[in-house]
This record gives structure tokens, C-alpha cells and sequence, in this order.
């Protein structure tokens, strides 16, 4: 378990962070997010102690981390860190060994990353020939060399294409299932939904909003009901309960005398939570009910919501 506790920062007088908390459980993937300059960077720099925090501390498996505990954290830094003129399997390897394993292991280890990252055909080139996104996997490489016990990476999938990003997803998937907890930011919120188990919303330095992206979905204020009607009249929507959030309305058209029957109609609103029963019943006296059902939130838009 890794545990974050009422991180506080400050830079004279700019509060970075102010009182952060998060959990992660053991194979549990956390996703980080926030607009720019909310504080999630200066969450993970502090978790792997390249910062110093004013107030709070973290701990691994209930102990406070020091730098021995650290040593076992496998890092990815926004900025890129590493030897440009180093050759990328010579640098993947060299990272193992400051990680702390012979070169031997350091070897076997970063043949099977370089493979299971596609860098096979680029693994005697220099980074600095690299393109960004190869850049990006080298890094990652470098994260997980010495088989960290939990994984802490700051915008992996930025500039990557939706090949590499498929196949980082499926090497982070790999470390969850075999209990390594992974914390990682992105502004790339439908991966956050897609892969993660629980989700932080922070804000100006603050939490605002955590837990699994269902539990997020589940408050009241978020639920949406979406309505689909053909064949009613113009205006049948005044009559529905609530507040209507977005309208799609077609107008029938056509020439029936050359088709055989004019086109219907089409109406579809989205209401903010409303007595169903009582929208189901206005939208049945005015036309055929082709789909009447909860509308679940993004996380884009729960996020837009909560930051709002």
C-alpha cells in the first residue's frame, strides 16, 4: 500500500499543494489528474523524494519511505532524463545496475523491455536519434528495469501514437496483475477511464474528488437522462420535466408521392435528473419512445464539473 498524507507545499508565497492524500492499493492503477499547475508533478516528485514537503510524508507498506524505500520506486519524469548520446539498450541497461542489479540481469532485463516495447530495430541507436514517442518508450524502459515494487509516472503517454500507447498500457497491466501499485498523471482523460481503478481530481493544490470512476459517476448531480422520440410535433419537448441540456431535433422531410412515406421527425434531449416515470409519460403521448435511459457522465466531464 502506498500512502500519500496531507502533503503541503509551498513556494514563498504560492500554495503548490495544500494538505494532498491519496491511496494505493497493491495491483491498483491510479489515475492523476488536474489542469496545469495543480499540482500532480509536485505530488510525484516529492513521493520519490526529489522534493522535500513542508508538511505530510509518505509511506510504503505502512513505514515511512526514506531513500532506501525509494530505491524500489520506479520513476518517469515528465522531462526527460536521459543520455542523449548513449545507445538505447547500453542506457536501459546501465539504469538497471544504478537500480542495483548485476549486468548480467541488467542485460536480460532490458532485452525483454526493448522487445516487449517495440525498440528491437532501434535498441543501437542513440536517443538523441529518436523519435519523441520511441523517446517516451526508452523512458519507460528505464522505469522498469529493476522491477520496481510501485510505479510512479508522470505523463507516460504524452506524444505517444495508439500503437505504443496500446502496448504501454498492456506492459502497465502486466506490473498491476502482478501486484505492483501504479500511480500515474495524464491529460488524456479517456485512457484515465479506460485503464484506471480509482481516479484523484486535484485543484490548485487540493483533492477535490477521488474514488473509482463509477463512484464518481454515481452522484446525483451527474446523472443525465437521455431521451429518444420520433414521429411527435414540433415543441412536445416543452412540455417534459426539468432541464433540458442538449436537443438534437430533425425536422421530417422528403417527397412522400417518390419515397412512399415522408421521414419522421427525430427529437433527442438530454435532461438533468428528472421523475423519469413523469419523462417517460410526456414522451410517450408525443411520439414513439426509441431510447429512454440513465446517461452516464465521462470523465471528462465529471472532471469539467468538479473543476468548474
Amino acid at each position: 500500500m502506498l500512502e500519500v498524507d496531507g502533503l503541503r507545499k509551498r513556494y514563498g508565497d504560492t500554495v503548490a499543494l495544500d494538505g494532498v492524500s491519496l491511496t494505493v492499493g497493491p495491483g491498483e492503477m491510479f489515475g492523476f489528474v488536474g489542469a496545469n499547475g495543480a499540482g500532480k508533478t509536485t505530488t510525484m516528485r516529492i513521493v520519490m523524494g526529489v522534493l522535500a514537503a513542508d508538511g505530510g510524508e509518505v509511506r510504503w507498506k505502512g513505514r515511512r519511505a526514506g531513500f532506501e524505500t525509494r530505491r524500489r520506486f520506479g520513476y518517469m519524469p515528465e522531462e526527460r532524463g536521459l543520455y542523449a548520446k548513449m545507445r538505447v539498450a547500453e542506457q536501459i541497461e546501465y539504469f538497471g545496475m544504478l537500480g542495483g542489479m548485476g549486468a548480467e540481469a541488467a542485460r536480460r532485463s532490458s532485452e525483454a523491455l526493448i522487445e516487449r516495447l517495440g525498440l528491437t530495430e532501434r535498441r543501437g541507436d542513440d536517443v538523441d536519434s529518436l523519435s519523441l514517442g520511441n523517446q517516451q518508450r526508452v523512458q519507460l524502459a528505464v522505469a522498469l528495469i529493476h522491477e520496481p515494487e510501485v510505479l510512479v509516472l508522470d505523463e507516460p503517454f504524452s506524444g505517444l501514437d495508439p500503437i505504443a500507447v496500446d502496448a504501454l498500457a498492456g506492459v502497465l497491466a502486466e506490473r498491476t496483475a502482478a501486484g505492483v501499485p501504479v500511480v500515474f498523471s495524464s491529460h488524456q482523460l479517456d485512457l484515465v477511464e479506460r485503464l484506471c481503478d480509482s481516479v484523484g481530481i486535484i485543484k490548485a493544490g487540493r483533492m477535490i474528488a477521488g474514488g473509482t470512476v463509477a463512484e464518481l459517476r454515481a452522484r446525483e448531480s451527474r446523472k443525465r437522462l437521455r431521451i429518444i422520440v420520433t414521429g411527435a410535433e414540433a415543441g412536445w419537448t416543452d412540455r417534459l420535466p426539468g432541464e433540458i441540456i442538449a436537443k438534437t431535433d430533425r425536422p421530417p422531410h422528403g417527397d412522400p408521392a417518390q419515397a412512399g412515406m415522408a421521414e419522421e421527425r427525430y427529437d433527442e434531449v438530454i435532461l438533468t435528473p428528472v421523475d423519469d416515470q413523469e419523462a417517460l409519460r410526456a414522451a410517450s403521448a408525443a411520439g414513439r419512445v426509441q431510447h429512454f435511459g440513465w446517461q452516464e457522465p465521462s470523465l471528462a466531464e465529471i472532471f469539467r464539473e468538479v473543476v468548474a
